[in-house]
Parts: structure tokens; sequence; C-alpha cells
């Protein structure tokens, strides 16, 4: 994770304080910031770093599929299900849990995750023997839980249940200093990987800073 910012400094102060602890990690900030990459140092910087970093995107499935992966399923529970399966939470025993776009869950699935918030025990979907998990969980959102709080398509008491320790990661528009040490940064990773030893010009990364980067740090990455 590279960065010279005020807030990116505040997110590594954040980072070293809560990796110690057990407590529950929401980071928040736009598509392409970085989110998982804090949610790695946070896991690698902890106590259980030699254990599991599971991490799963809850963005784009259906629920059936969607509860399967984060729980398990027995044999026959559904069409499909030709035999038994552990889900992410059993995975990640020991160790992290990182579930990505956690804005992006049904409301019946939330209500099945705050339970496992709360107690860290579930059931495999057509299964009725109740799992234990010893689990950290770190999510990320590039959502407004607020605003979906107040429209009730997101569960209060889950937010709260979310929202320990929230870290926020400003795009990268409004911390343009960090621009050329992620330059730097890419070009040594990128010329290591392809044999080259390509430079950049001040006029190309004056460019390079002028430019808002919607896509923020993954489309400079790309760029």
């Amino acid at each position: 994770v590279v960065g010279v910012s005020k807030q990116m400094q505040e997110v590594f102060t954040l980072v070293e304080q809560v990796s110690l602890s057990k407590a529950t990690v929401l980071i928040r900030g736009e598509s392409g910031t970085g989110k998982e990459l804090i949610a790695h140092a946070i896991h690698f910087k902890s106590p259980r770093a030699e254990q599991p970093f599971i991490k799963f995107s809850c963005a784009a499935l259906p629920e059936t599929l969607l509860e399967s992966e984060l729980f398990g399923h027995e044999k026959g529970a559904f069409t499909g299900a030709i035999r038994s399966k552990p889900g992410r939470f059993e995975l990640a025993h020991g160790g992290t849990l990182f579930l990505d776009e956690i804005g992006d869950i049904p409301l019946t699935t939330q209500t099945k995750l705050l339970r496992v918030f709360q107690e860290r025990k579930f059931e495999r979907v057509g299964g009725t023997r109740t799992i234990f998990s010893d689990i950290r969980i770190i999510t990320a959102t590039n959502k407004d839980l607020e605003s979906a709080v107040k429209e009730k398509t997101f569960r209060e008491d889950l937010y709260y249940r979310l929202n320990v320790v929230p870290i926020f990661i400003s795009p990268l528009r409004v911390r343009k200093e960090d621009i050329p040490p992620l330059v730097d940064h890419f070009l040594a990773k990128y010329n290591s990987e392809n044999g080259k030893n390509i430079s950049i010009s001040t006029s190309a990364l004056s460019v390079l800073q002028q430019y808002e980067w919607p896509g923020n740090v993954r489309e400079l990455r790309n760029a």
C-alpha cells in the first residue's frame, strides 16, 4: 500500500491500531481505491497472519448461490448439490473473512449474516448441524449504507454490527500527492515483470497529476 498524503497516513495509523484487535472493520471508499489491499494489510499485521485470509465478493450472485458460497451446503440441498461443500465462513476458521461489496447483500441474507456476526454460528444450506467459526470479519463497500438504511434496503442492526471500526479511503483526485510514489511503484513493478527499464518524464508525470482519475488507483495502475 503506497501513499504519502495525510489521508493515507491516517489510514495506515488505523490499520496499525485495529490489526491487533478482533474488532469488525468496515472499509469505505470508491471503486479502485484499494479497499482489498487495506483488508490484506490488517490481516497480515494481525496475530492471525499465518491463518487463512478468505475473500469473497457479495455482488452479482443469485441469493441461493450466495448463501451456499457463504455458509456452505449439504449434499442434496438443491439441484446440483451432488456433495457437501464448506462455505467461506468455514474456510476462514482461525483467520480473516473479507466480504467485499457488502452493500449488495439481499435483505434475507442480511438477516442470516446478522446472527453469524453476533454469535459466529451458522448452519449450512440444507443442514441442521450448527457450526462455530472463529473468524475476524472485515467488510468493504462503495455504497452509501446510511442512505440504504433509511431506504430500508439495508438492515440498521447489521449496519451497526459492521461499522465497529470504519476506515475511509479517499479518492485519488483529492490526494494527488500520492500519484508520484504510486507511479514509481507501478513502474518498478512492471519493469521488473517485463524486463524493462522505463522511466517517466516530468512532463508526463505532470499530465498524470492533472487528471481526475475516476477509476482511482486501479485506473492509474492500468494507465
